[in-house]
């Protein structure tokens, strides 16, 4: 079975440059719950504003000492309800340079 097969039509929101959609909003605030060490998070819906895909680049402490797959895991655990209704997650992770 195709997943998007099981996904109903989505309507894309309009967007400017200087405002997050409501979906990047939610992503942003629930890493920000589950990552307080961050140094930086940022949330952008790759889809057009539809939320079907987003691209996730945090930075924080808590991924010291972890392997990329490690951290990658952390990212989709803290975001395990949300994922469920994305088609794509693209994840960036680091640790901040001092």
């Amino acid at each position: 079975m195709r997943l998007d097969s099981k996904v109903p039509f989505l309507r894309c929101a309009q967007r400017t440059f200087a405002s997050q959609t409501s979906g990047e909003l939610k992503v942003t605030q629930i890493l920000k719950e589950k990552f307080p060490q961050a140094a930086t998070i940022k949330v952008t819906d790759i889809s057009g504003g539809c939320g079907s895909m987003y691209e996730i680049h945090i930075e924080s402490e808590e991924f010291k000492d972890k392997r990329i797959l490690q951290q990658h895991q952390m990212v989709n655990k803290a975001l395990k309800e949300e994922i469920k209704e994305m088609h794509g997650l693209r994840i960036f992770t680091s640790v901040p340079k001092h």
